[in-house]
């Protein structure tokens, strides 16, 4: 059994783990990042439960502008990251791993788009919403935390 557990363990260890340890303090630039993140995600409107309703309502290109305008800058990143071999900040190696497409995909997309249209938030702007005073938000982050923790549970179950 313990075999059978360590195999399962490595299939899920990140290809980019870094195996460097820093100080406490090392991380205040995460919460720094995360802050101003946050901070961006207020002025521009797309914590707005109203934007939200808009764009699944199709009323509005605010929110798939955002969304478009990520997604080609996710792209132009990794094909920058493969094409110049770059590496961290500290010299590690970053290897992006192929993904094959599978049916849970769409199911997992579709509960996403379903929580996501119902509730007004996403994971990333949750504690955006939060920070703003929306306090309701803490039972969808609740419930997203309970969510993976399900998910966690019955993942060897699940089609991927």
């Amino acid at each position: 059994m313990k075999k059978e557990k360590d195999i399962r363990h490595q299939d899920s260890i990140c290809t980019n783990e870094s195996h460097l340890q820093h100080q406490w303090y090392h991380h205040l630039k995460y919460l720094i990042v995360g802050i101003l993140f946050g901070i961006v995600f207020v002025k521009a409107e797309v914590i707005s439960w109203f934007r939200i309703q808009e764009m699944f309502r199709l009323q509005s290109f605010h929110m798939y502008g955002v969304i478009g305008s990520a997604v080609v800058t996710g792209m132009i990143s990794v094909f920058i990251i493969k094409k110049f071999n770059i590496k961290t900040i500290y010299g590690e190696k970053i290897s992006i791993a192929p993904k094959k497409f599978n049916n849970g995909q769409i199911y997992g997309g579709l509960i996403f788009g379903f929580g996501w249209a119902i509730t007004g938030a996403c994971p990333g702007p949750l504690f955006a919403q939060i920070g703003i005073g929306a306090l309701v938000i803490t039972v969808t982050l609740i419930s997203a935390i309970f969510g993976t923790w399900v998910y966690g549970y019955f993942r060897e179950k699940l089609p991927h």
